[in-house]
């Protein structure tokens, strides 16, 4: 099984409409009994929220479902079960950094068990030479189109780097 966390700041828009669009993409692909998806927020404020209305409605109308989707926070413990950590920005991967188990000398075990460090998805991924997702949240609704352009093109990039490891 292979595990994929995307993360942004609240886990409420970014994160969660890449989280769904994957879903969506990979049951398409026939792959949804392989590939594990997840997202995650770098801050505490929505744990336990729905993602936020303009992007359930965005991802709606493009067939994505965000409503079963509940914020979380990060935790050192993702890097140790996910394959891919992914970050919405720079300023979250800079967050997840802080919180990758760095190993000490007289646990050295621990350090192996890292999976995965944290990458920009759209600077991995993207088709389009693209390395941040904006933040949507304090715009229109375009910005929440936007995300979902990026967010299908990367994740499209994603599965085909998901079926060499499988």
């Amino acid at each position: 099984m292979i595990k994929v966390l995307f993360v942004c700041l609240g886990n409420i828009c970014r994160s969660p409409t890449a989280h769904g669009v994957l879903e969506r993409k990979l049951a398409m692909a026939g792959l949804a009994n392989l590939v594990e998806v997840d997202s995650a927020g770098t801050a505490p404020w929505h744990i336990g929220k729905q993602p936020d209305l303009r992007s359930q409605q965005a991802a709606r109308k493009r067939d994505y479902d965000l409503s079963h989707l509940r914020a979380r926070q990060a935790i050192a413990d993702d890097f140790f079960e996910f394959d891919y950590v992914l970050a919405m920005d720079n300023q979250n991967l800079e967050n997840l950094q802080g919180i990758v188990p760095a190993g000490r000398a007289d646990n050295s075990a621990e350090l192996s068990r890292v999976k995965s460090q944290p990458e920009l998805f759209l600077a991995t991924f993207s088709s389009q030479g693209l390395t941040q997702v904006p933040d949507p949240y304090y715009g229109g609704d375009e910005g929440f189109e936007a995300v979902l352009d990026m967010v299908e093109d990367a994740c499209d990039q994603l599965i085909m780097d998901i079926r060499k490891k499988l």
